[in-house]
C-alpha cells in the first residue's frame, strides 16, 4: 500500500484489528473491545478521543464516538479507515448465507438429477455425500465431481468395457479418470454400493468386484440371459437358437458374448414380459410349452447381458413390462431395470400390493424400503404392511396376464 494512511500507527493497529474484525461479522455494532494495548497504545488512543485520562489496556469503546473523533481527524468513517489500514471490510454473515445457499442448491440439484430420480434408492448416496460436505469447501468443484459419476451412472451397466476405456469414452478422453483411489472412483463405487445394497469395499479386490457387477470389463461367457419364447427374426446365430428353443418348448441362455455379435437379428415387434425370478419362467414353460409368449428373466439383480437384450428387444420396437417381488430388494430391482431398459411396470401398483397381501398373511418383513419412482403410494403401502409378497405367490395372475399373448403357429 503506498501513501501510509495518518491514523496507522503501530501503537493503533489492536484497536483497527479490533474494529474491522467486528464490522465484519456483517451485524450490527455500537461498541467495541480493543486490546491488549501497551501504554503507548493506551496514550494514542486517548489522544484520538480526546479523553482526560488513560483508558485501560483493553477498552470498549462507543463506535459512535470513535467514528467522530475520526472524522475530525481525517475526514473519513471508521469503515474507510480500517479498511485503508487493514484491508477491505467483509460481511461475514452474507458470505456463511451466500455460501449456505450455494450448498443447498447443489445438493437440491443432486437430489433432483434424473438419474437419482429415476432409482431413489440413490438418495442415501446423496445423503452421505451432504453429510461429508464439499469437495474442498468448493461448490463449483464439488458440482463438477458430481456431474461426472452422474455421467458414469447413467452409462451403468457397462457393455463389458474395461474400466479405463468406459472413462477416455465418457470423461473427455481421460483414461485415469476412474482409476483406483481416485475421488471421482470412490463417489461412484459408493453409489453402486448403495445401489446394490451392499458395504462400501475397502480393498482393491471388492472394488474390482463391484465394478463387475456393474458390467465394466465383465465376463463376456459368464454373463448370461436366460429367457423363453423369444422368436427374432434373421438368420444369425442368437436368431436360430433362440427361435430353435422357442418352437420346441425350452429355455435359451443367451451369452453376453453372442448378444454383441448376433449377426441378422430382429426383435419381436410386441410386447416382451420380464421377470425377476426363473421359478416364474419354470411355470410359464410349464403352462404354455412351445406356445409360450416372449419373457425374460433377470435373475435377480440384472447382469450386463439382460441390460444388453432388453435394450436390443427396445430398439427393435418391442414393449418392455416388467414385474418383480414386492420387498425392498425387488422395487430397487425393478427401478433400475426400467431406468436402464425404458421398461414399464406390469402389475406393481400400490393396489396390486394390497390385493396380493392377503395371500400370504403371515408374509415375511420387506426390509429396507425405497421410493418407488412409478408409484409413490407403493412403498407406502408396504411401510403399513409389512409383508413381502414374492412373485411365486400371485405368478397364477402372471400367467393369466401371459395367455392373452400365447403363441399360436
Amino acid at each position: 500500500m503506498t501513501g501510509r494512511h495518518p491514523l496507522d500507527l503501530p501503537e493503533l493497529r489492536p484497536l483497527w484489528s479490533a474494529v474491522h474484525d467486528r464490522l465484519s461479522t456483517g451485524r450490527p455494532v455500537s461498541r467495541v473491545r480493543s486490546g491488549p494495548l501497551d501504554d503507548a497504545g493506551r496514550e494514542a488512543l486517548a489522544d484520538l478521543l480526546g479523553l482526560d485520562r488513560l483508558p485501560g489496556a483493553e477498552p470498549t469503546i462507543p463506535l459512535a464516538g470513535l467514528d467522530r473523533a475520526v472524522l475530525e481527524v481525517c475526514g473519513r468513517t471508521v469503515r474507510d479507515v480500517v479498511a485503508a489500514i487493514v484491508g477491505p471490510v467483509h460481511d461475514r454473515a452474507a458470505d456463511r448465507e451466500r455460501k449456505t445457499g450455494q450448498r443447498d442448491a447443489l445438493w437440491g440439484w443432486l437430489a433432483g438429477h434424473d438419474v437419482v430420480t429415476a432409482q431413489p434408492v440413490l438418495l442415501e448416496w446423496v445423503g452421505h455425500l451432504r453429510a461429508n460436505g464439499l469437495v474442498d469447501g468448493s461448490p463449483d468443484r464439488t458440482r463438477g465431481l458430481l456431474t461426472a459419476a452422474l455421467t458414469v451412472l447413467h452409462a451403468l451397466p457397462a457393455d463389458g468395457e474395461p474400466l479405463p476405456v468406459l472413462a477416455a469414452r465418457l470423461l473427455d478422453g481421460d483414461s485415469h479418470a476412474l482409476d483406483d483411489g481416485t475421488r471421482l472412483s470412490s463417489l461412484v463405487l459408493r453409489a453402486l454400493a448403495v445401489l446394490y445394497g451392499t458395504d462400501m469395499p475397502d480393498a482393491a479386490e471388492g472394488r474390482r468386484a463391484l465394478w463387475s457387477r456393474a458390467g465394466v470389463a465383465d465376463d463376456e461367457l459368464s454373463a448370461t440371459v436366460l429367457a423363453v419364447g423369444l422368436r427374432p427374426g434373421g438368420e444369425g446365430p442368437v436368431a436360430a437358437i433362440s427361435r430353435i428353443c422357442a418352437a420346441s418348448g425350452h429355455p435359451v441362455s443367451l451369452t453376453l458374448a453372442q448378444l454383441r455379435s448376433p449377426g441378422e437379428c430382429t426383435g419381436p415387434a410386441g410386447p416382451v414380459h420380464i421377470t425377476e425370478n426363473p421359478s416364474v419362467l419354470a411355470l410359464a414353460l410349464r403352462r404354455f410349452g412351445r406356445h409360450c409368449p416372449p419373457l425374460v428373466c433377470t435373475s435377480g439383480w440384472p447382469n450386463t447381458a439382460v441390460i444388453h437384450l432388453l435394450r436390443r428387444l427396445a430398439d427393435d420396437g418391442a414393449s418392455l413390462r416388467y414385474h418383480g417381488d414386492f420387498d425392498g430388494e425387488g422395487i430397487r430391482i425393478a427401478a433400475h431395470v426400467m431406468a436402464k431398459a425404458g421398461a414399464v411396470p406390469w402389475r406393481m401398483a400400490a393396489d396390486d400390493y394390497r390385493a396380493a397381501v392377503p395371500r400370504v398373511p403371515s408374509g415375511p418383513d420387506p426390509g429396507r424400503l425405497t421410493p418407488a419412482p412409478w408409484d409413490r403410494a407403493l412403498v407406502d403401502s408396504m411401510a403399513e404392511l409389512r409383508t413381502a409378497v414374492v412373485e411365486e405367490v400371485v405368478a397364477d395372475l402372471l400367467l393369466d396376464d401371459l395367455a392373452e399373448y400365447r403363441h399360436a403357429p
